[in-house]
């Protein structure tokens, strides 16, 4: 159960609240124009450039032995470095639509195509819809432990859930794997409601996107080293390894650290615009941070304007914070942000704590008019 108690919302409060971040959007989408544009731009060029400049010293260090190591070693951080501001920064937000008003083609969020093995039509399923829209909520977001983990206490315990902790280590070195066969629903394979010949099918654009991607960092670019393929195939490796550790520790920062909440089906029933956005306020936790964290983690350090404001541009979200802050004060909701230790450390202990057997506590509603009021 979160340690913090937020102030329970009359009706009226809760259409107030809804309204005031209602027009927070509003403002910023208004003002959208050519320093957002040179920002994602910039970002592209980045994503490009620490990308080239990491495979050439993967080659060198490949090719000139008495620069073997420190090459290798820095192609993998920049290499890394350019996946992550790609998955993070980049593809994330695109994805999102956060600018389509530009009209770049290249920047579309129905056809941008991202660099892991996943696809991005699955994502914009499997996030940008059921996610967001239903962020949280048992039985509806698939999110909530993405199938493997037992985070909360309101999931159901297995004895399964004993082997989590190293579940968890596993899932995180794959973790775009585990993004690209999310909307599967393997389960329900498992389950007999879908044959084999359907699962197959479903699976034939993943299967191709995974081949696309091994193709690429695991044969075409170690290839080109000719006798050196493995010294690049390793470096191709290990920096897809650290980007999927780094995404996977930003993501689970931002949703389950002590103070995140999950909710009942019922919520969302007849949910207005304030109630929604007092679920994402009370499932979502910030990373403290500057403006290096902010880029390495695509602005999800906040994730609360992330979930508040999805389609805003993400280099506008530190501004926004400020303001979201001020508001959550007001109404006397908690506002959940915390150095990167701290919450990453929260979210080791829900893994561990909930490997085992816990009961719920009792919580207070969302709002009064969930009482009638």
């Amino acid at each position: 159960m979160p340690a913090v108690q937020n102030r329970v919302l009359s009706a009226a409060e809760l259409d107030a609240f809804g309204s005031e971040l209602d027009a927070l959007r509003a403002r910023h989408l208004e003002t959208l124009g050519a320093a957002d544009a040179r920002y994602i731009r910039r970002v592209v060029a980045g994503v490009r450039w620490t990308g080239v400049a990491g495979r050439a010293l993967l080659f060198l260090g490949a090719f000139v032995h008495s620069v073997l190591i420190p090459a290798w070693i820095a192609g993998v951080v920049l290499l890394a470095l350019s996946k992550i501001l790609e998955n993070m920064e980049l593809a994330h937000n695109v994805i999102h639509g956060q600018y389509d008003w530009m009209g770049d083609p290249q920047l579309q969020g129905s056809t941008y195509e991202w660099d892991i093995v996943g696809t991005a039509d699955n994502w914009r399923k499997t996030h940008n819809f059921r996610h967001h829209t239903y962020t949280n909520v048992r039985g509806l977001d698939d999110d909530i432990g993405y199938g493997l983990l037992r985070i909360f206490p309101e999931q159901r315990w297995r004895p399964f859930y004993l082997a989590q902790p190293v579940v968890a280590v596993v899932f995180a070195l794959l973790f775009e794997w585990g993004i690209a066969i999310q909307d599967l629903r393997l389960g329900r394979w498992f389950a007999g409601k879908i044959t084999f010949r359907q699962l197959l099918a479903q699976a034939r654009p993943v299967g191709r996107k995974m081949g696309t991607q091994m193709f690429k960092d695991y044969l075409l670019f170690p290839a080109l080293a000719g006798p050196f393929f493995l010294p690049v195939l390793l470096g191709n490796v290990v920096a897809n390894l650290i980007r999927n550790v780094w995404t996977y520790v930003v993501i689970f920062c931002g949703h389950f650290t002590a103070d995140a909440e999950t909710f009942p089906k019922e919520c969302v029933r007849d949910e207005r615009r304030g109630h929604w956005y007092l679920r994402q306020l009370r499932g979502s936790s910030n990373i403290a941070g500057g403006k290096v964290m902010n880029l390495m983690t695509g602005n999800l350090s906040h994730q609360i304007e992330h979930h508040f404001f999805p389609d805003v541009p993400a280099n506008r979200y530190a501004a926004i914070a400020v303001e979201v802050r001020e508001i959550c004060t007001r109404y006397g909701q908690h506002y959940n942000t915390g150095s990167l230790p701290k919450q990453f450390g929260q979210v080791v202990w829900r893994i561990l704590r909930h490997a085992f057997p816990s009961r719920p506590a009792r919580v207070r509603p969302l709002v009064a008019a969930e009482q009638g009021a």
